[in-house]
Parts: C-alpha cells; sequence; structure tokens
C-alpha cells in the first residue's frame, strides 16, 4: 500500500471513529443528564427511561452505528 492510500485510510478512518465517538456522548451526556427529567416520565421496560439511557442506552445506540 502506498503511503498516500495509507494516509487517505487512516484520515477517512479516524473521522468515523470519532463520529461514532461524538454521537455517542450526545447520546449518553444528552439523554442521560441533561434531558433525564423529560425521559424519566417515559417507562421502557418497566424502567424510566432517562435512567436507561444513563446506564445502558448510549451502549445500544453505539452498537447500532457499529452494526
Amino acid at each position: 500500500m502506498k503511503e498516500e492510500n495509507a494516509r487517505a485510510y487512516w484520515a477517512a478512518n479516524l473521522r468515523l471513529i470519532l463520529t461514532y465517538l461524538a454521537v455517542w456522548f450526545a447520546v449518553s451526556y444528552g439523554c442521560g443528564i441533561l434531558l433525564v427529567d423529560e425521559l424519566n416520565q417515559i417507562q421502557f421496560f418497566g424502567f424510566k427511561l432517562g435512567f436507561w439511557f444513563a446506564q445502558q442506552g448510549a451502549i445500544y445506540v453505539f452498537l447500532v452505528l457499529i452494526v
């Protein structure tokens, strides 16, 4: 692989990883901390939705992005 192709590959790879991390942060911080009061009014599998996002939801959103 030529050096130019390798640099382009890693630039695209880092851009993708940073995008995923930004979405993961937005979901975990936004839904788990900032919007928790509004989301706690909704029940999800017997748990308040804000609690669910803070504990597991951000991980599931991240896994959906990967797939």
